[in-house]
């Protein structure tokens, strides 16, 4: 089709633009690589394959947002099938006779049939169609309907050109190649019906009937799709859009150790004697990972969506950390301010309040379709301003002091840990002066908050009336550890970790069993990095296990209760506990109304990370106070004349529901209740409420 000098021209254009391709590539890599050295990755290609096989059938996208990423679908597969048909449009420009209208008419290509030909015909340009459809839904969601989801808040710190519109200016250029590039490819196919329509080519044939045959017009159709693709193909490393290449790689290569373990504050392969500080203060003081994210973010703020400090208005955005890091190392490595690299993460990507509003709930990670850890660089950078001796919170400060003093939070003596114990009608072992099956070990909430110790002695009363041998540490308990890593103080962490090894070490058990989900994420996930290897349950599981084995049996049914369910997110979210809870409130017999975020998609209460020890409170409505009406509007939609119960398997949990009962003025509507409690009253433990 195209003449000789076209075809000359065609060629050196597509070698400069393959050239400024794979610079573009390669700079990508050079700004990876110069990255900290990460955990050890295990079988990468076989997970790649994984990765591969994921985001073909679009499994991780539809997390969230279930309808527009439907909508995606078109979009997806739609470009994955102009991949085939850009590779068929330059044959037909370079090789003569190279046409496949009406099944490859004059094609000389014995391996090629009309019924493969006619196939590929229809499917590019049905595709065609889903595809104009799909980019012009998120053309309008972007442009003229401006969904809010796809904003920032005026607080959360984001890079100047975000700020002057630099993502919108991306989406625009993607979005006009698009629609400009498929409409010149169905045009360049329709000028090409001679003889009418191909009944295989639908919506090419309706441009056919409207424009007719033309050669000229197959030429310049034939340039603008084209010409199209050659400019795209760099400007896609120099864009947002890098995620359609890097997206399934960085989730070929996301995280493989447990959720609940977070990396080494100092990596532990060290190339070339390389010293490392703790934390990250720079860009590139975080591992060669965390800086492949930037490049894979697809800028969807699904991660937003979840997160439990941006709802509550903080100026934490998951989304714009990534943004940010993404602008900032295009600023460097393809702009010409390198020295912007050398600046604090806290005044190019994040602010500090930011940092210390996470919650580290994970769900921006579950959430993220490309496998991105924002959450990581949180602590990470937490970690560095501890050691840089930033100033903190000072209900933090206390905490900390106090947990270093006392090995709890709470500035109680560590001889008091044990004290509700000894209130106890019956005698519970020290677990370091005698053998024990189970170790309970109990927690700072549960042993020392008088709002929560009746929930901790009923899981007692519980665990005597089934037989159960088991015994705590009490005074050599110290704080299990997870919310102190997860502030960034890696070294008062490590010192609890001794201590608890310590105390470990002078008992005798066989299990571990918690009712803290903290604690039981950290003793199951961080401690075996210490040498501590232990089976660690929650107590869900193990009062599940005693129902399953008859040393526990329901004497008292509690159909008078319609209660919904809490996922506590160090039980669900970061360790899959959602079986047992549930299968208990079965057991017990109460009605059950599920709430919409739950399991892997609950939303956090708004403790974890630290911010229970926040003494400075922000104003806004808290997440556990949201939860609460989410609750109570899932009861409306069965109404009835129940007692209604939050039920929760937590003592950080029972603080901070109980807590938004009375903020949100909803006492004497809604109870927020321990698991525990309903166990008691339905096996006989507690003497069951009397029904009005």
């Amino acid at each position: 089709m195209l003449t000789t000098i076209e075809k000359i021209i065609f060629v050196l254009l597509a070698l400069t633009s393959a050239g400024f391709f794979f610079h573009g590539v390669a700079t990508i890599v050079r700004s990876v690589r110069a990255g900290r050295p990460g955990p050890e990755l295990k079988s990468v290609p076989a997970s790649l394959i994984k990765a591969g096989i994921t985001v073909l059938f679009q499994r991780t996208i539809f997390k969230a947002r279930r309808v527009l990423s439907a909508v995606h679908l078109g979009l997806f597969f739609g470009l994955i099938t102009y991949a085939f048909v850009n590779l068929v449009d330059a044959l037909e420009g370079l090789v003569p006779g190279f046409d496949l209208v009406y099944g490859g008419r004059h094609l000389a290509f014995p391996f090629l049939n009309a019924h493969a030909i006619n196939t590929f015909n229809l499917i590019s340009d049905l595709m065609s169609g889903a595809l104009l459809f799909s980019i012009t839904v998120m053309l309008v969601r972007r442009f003229i309907v401006k969904d809010k989801r796809l904003s920032y808040r005026e607080n959360v710190l984001l890079h100047p050109k975000v700020l002057t519109g630099g993502q919108a200016v991306d989406s625009l250029i993607v979005d006009v190649f698009v629609i400009m590039h498929v409409i010149a490819r169905l045009s360049s196919q329709a000028f090409r019906l001679d003889a009418g329509p191909d009944p295989f080519m639908p919506i090419a044939s309706a441009i056919n009937g409207l424009f007719g045959a033309s050669e000229t017009g197959v030429h310049v159709a034939w340039w603008i799709s084209l010409g199209w693709v050659l400019f795209i193909l760099p400007y896609i490393t120099r864009s947002k859009h890098t995620h359609f290449t890097v997206g399934p790689i960085n989730l070929g290569l996301a995280k493989q150790n447990p959720r609940g373990q977070l990396d080494p504050a100092v990596p532990l392969q060290t190339a070339n004697g390389n010293h490392y500080e703790p934390g990250a203060k720079h860009i590139h003081d975080l591992a060669w990972k965390r800086l492949l994210d930037p490049y894979a973010c697809v800028q969807c703020n699904r991660c937003q969506d979840v997160c439990p400090a941006n709802f509550y208005g903080r100026p934490l955005s998951p989304s714009a950390l990534e943004v940010n890091k993404r602008y900032l190392l295009k600023e460097a490595t393809f702009g010409a301010h390198p020295d912007r690299l050398l600046l604090p993460l806290t005044e190019t990507v994040i602010s500090p309040e930011a940092v210390w509003s996470c919650t580290t709930c994970y769900a921006c990670v579950r959430v993220c379709p490309v496998g991105n850890e924002p959450m990581a660089d949180i602590v990470d950078i937490r970690r560095r301003l501890i050691l840089d001796g930033a100033e903190l919170d000072s209900g933090v400060q206390n905490a900390l002091q106090s947990l270093a003093t006392n090995g709890n939070w709470m500035s109680k003596g560590k001889r008091l840990r044990g004290r509700w114990a000894k209130e106890m009608e019956f005698p519970i072992k020290n677990a370091t002066e005698e053998p024990v099956e189970t170790l309970w070990f109990v927690g700072d909430t549960a042993s020392f908050d008088e709002r929560v110790i009746p929930n901790t002695q009923m899981v007692a009363r519980v665990f005597n009336h089934a037989g159960l041998d088991f015994g705590i540490l009490y005074q050599n308990e110290s704080n299990a550890g997870n919310d102190v890593r997860r502030v960034g103080e890696e070294g008062l962490f490590e010192q609890l970790v001794e201590q608890n090894m310590e105390a470990f070490g002078k008992a005798q058990f066989q299990r571990i069993v918690t009712t803290d989900p903290h604690s039981f994420n950290t003793l199951k996930n961080e401690y075996p990095q210490f040498g501590g290897k232990f089976e660690v349950k929650h107590y869900t599981v193990a009062l599940l296990r005693l129902f399953e084995e008859g040393k526990l049996t329901v004497k008292n049914k509690l159909p008078h209760y319609k209660v919904t369910f809490h996922d506590p997110c160090y039980l669900g979210r970061y360790n899959g506990g959602f079986t047992a809870p549930r299968k208990l409130l079965e057991l017990v017999g109460v009605e059950f109304d599920e709430m919409p975020r739950n399991c892997e998609n609950s939303f956090c209460c708004g403790a974890g990370g630290g911010q229970i020890w926040m003494g400075k409170v922000a104003p806004g409505e808290r997440p556990a106070e949201n939860r609460i009406k989410e609750a109570l509007a899932t009861f409306e939609k069965n109404p009835g004349d129940k007692q209604q119960l939050f039920i929760v398997t937590c003592p950080k949990d029972m603080i901070m529901y109980s807590d938004a009962v009375k903020t949100t003025g909803n006492e004497g509507r809604i109870e927020v209740r321990d698991l525990i409690q309903l166990v008691a009253e339905a096996v006989g433990v507690e003497e069951p409420e009397m029904v009005a």
